[in-house]
C-alpha cells in the first residue's frame, strides 16, 4: 500500500525509498552489523583526524606527541580514547559482518567477487589498524610490532 504523503514530488520519492521499500521477511538485526561497521568506520576517521593534528611523526617525539595531546589538548584524552575503543568495536562490528556473510552464504556465486573484494578491504583493515597501534612507539607498541613482524 503506498502512503501519499503530500503533492511534492520529493516527498513521494522519500517515502518511496524510506518507508514503501520493499525488504525480505527473513530481515533481522544481523542485517545492520554492516551499519554498525559503518558508524564505527567514521568515528575512528573523525577521531582520527583530530589526532593527527597534534601528532609528531618523528621517532624521537611520537611519545611525547601522544602525552601532549593526553594532558594538554582539551578534551585529548577523551579523543584518544574514543579512538582506542573505538578500533576495539570496529573490529568487533567486522568480525561479526563476517561471519554473518559466513552464515548466509554470501560468498557464493554470485555474490564470490563481492566476498574477495571484502576480504581485501579487511586485510587492508588490518594492515592500518597495525600501523595504529605503532604510531605512539612506547614500550607496548615496539614489543607489539616484534610480535607480529617476527
Amino acid at each position: 500500500m503506498r502512503i501519499r504523503w503530500s503533492k511534492a514530488p520529493i516527498a513521494d520519492v522519500l517515502s518511496s525509498h524510506l518507508v514503501d521499500y520493499p525488504s525480505p521477511t527473513n530481515m533481522g538485526y544481523l542485517w545492520g552489523i554492516g551499519s554498525t561497521a559503518g558508524l564505527c568506520l567514521g568515528v575512528q576517521i573523525v577521531t582520527g583526524i583530530f589526532l593527527a593534528m597534534h601528532y609528531t611523526p618523528h621517532v624521537d617525539l611520537a611519545f611525547s606527541s601522544v602525552e601532549h595531546i593526553m594532558r594538554d589538548v582539551n578534551g585529548g584524552w577523551a579523543i584518544r580514547y574514543l579512538h582506542m575503543n573505538g578500533a576495539s568495536l570496529f573490529f568487533i562490528a567486522v568480525y561479526a559482518h563476517i561471519f554473518r556473510g559466513l552464515y548466509y552464504g554470501s560468498y557464493k556465486a554470485p555474490r564470490e567477487v563481492t566476498w574477495i573484494i571484502g576480504m581485501l578491504i579487511y586485510l587492508l583493515m588490518m594492515a592500518t589498524g597495525f600501523l595504529g597501534y605503532v604510531l605512539p612507539w612506547g614500550q607496548m607498541s615496539f614489543w607489539g610490532a616484534t610480535v607480529i613482524t617476527g
